[in-house]
C-alpha cells in the first residue's frame, strides 16, 4: 500500500525512528498509527537484544537544569562510538532521559541497584497492610509481591513510565533508540539534585 507522507512524518515525530522504518511500519500496519508505533517499538526491541552485548565506551554526561532553577540532573549515557555521541537523536535522547529524572526522581538505575534496606521497609510495610486488613496468609504473601513489583515501577528509572508518554518506559525509549540509532547503548548512572536536599 502507498504511504502518505504526512502520516509518515507524524510517525517520525512521535517515535523518532527513521524514515523508511516509519513506512514500512505504516504498510505493515496498514496505515493504522496505534500498530504502526507498536512494530517500531517490537522492532526496536529486536534490535536492542542483538547490539546487547557491544562495548560501549563512548557517549556523554549530559547535564539539565530545570526552569526555575531549583532541580538539576546529570546523567552518563553510553553508546559505541563517538559520531553517535554527538547527533542530534543521541542527545535529544539524554536530554529526555535527564528531564523525566527532573520530574520523575528515581532511587535507583534499576531493581539490583536498589537499596535492599528500602526493599525490605517496603515489603514489611505492605505485609502489615494486608495482615490487618484481615487477608490469609497465602494471599498476604501474593499482595506483598504485587507492590513490591509497583514499588520498583516508581522508583527504578529503566522501570518508570516515561513521562512523556506513559505507555512506554525508559527501558522501551532506550530500546527504540538503540534500534533507530544502530548502535547499543547504556543510561550507566544518574545524580538529581534539588535545591536545600541531601544526597
Amino acid at each position: 500500500m502507498s504511504v502518505d507522507a504526512k502520516i509518515v512524518k507524524e510517525l517520525r515525530d512521535k517515535t523518532g525512528a527513521g524514515m523508511m522504518d516509519c513506512k514500512s511500519a505504516l504498510s505493515e500496519s496498514g496505515g493504522d498509527m496505534e500498530k504502526a508505533i507498536d512494530f517500531l517499538r517490537t522492532k526496536g526491541l529486536a534490535a536492542a537484544k542483538k547490539k546487547a552485548g557491544r562495548a560501549t565506551n563512548e557517549g556523554l554526561v549530559f547535564s539539565y537544569i530545570h526552569p526555575g532553577g531549583k532541580v538539576g540532573v546529570l546523567v552518563e549515557i553510553s553508546c559505541e562510538t563517538d559520531f553517535v555521541a554527538r547527533t542530534d537523536e543521541f542527545q535529544k535522547f539524554c536530554k529526555d532521559v535527564a528531564m523525566h529524572v527532573a520530574a520523575a526522581s528515581p532511587l535507583a538505575l534499576n531493581v539490583e541497584d536498589l537499596d535492599p534496606a528500602i526493599v525490605d521497609r517496603e515489603r514489611e510495610i505492605a505485609k502489615q497492610q494486608a495482615i490487618e486488613s484481615g487477608k490469609p496468609e497465602n494471599i498476604a504473601e501474593k499482595i506483598v509481591e504485587g507492590r513490591v513489583g509497583k514499588f520498583y515501577k516508581e522508583v527504578c528509572l529503566l522501570e518508570q513510565a516515561y513521562v512523556k508518554d506513559p505507555n512506554m518506559t525508559v527501558k522501551d525509549l532506550l530500546d527504540s533508540t538503540i534500534g533507530s540509532l544502530g548502535e547499543n547503548m547504556g543510561i550507566r548512572r544518574f545524580v538529581r539534585f534539588q535545591l536545600g536536599e541531601e544526597l
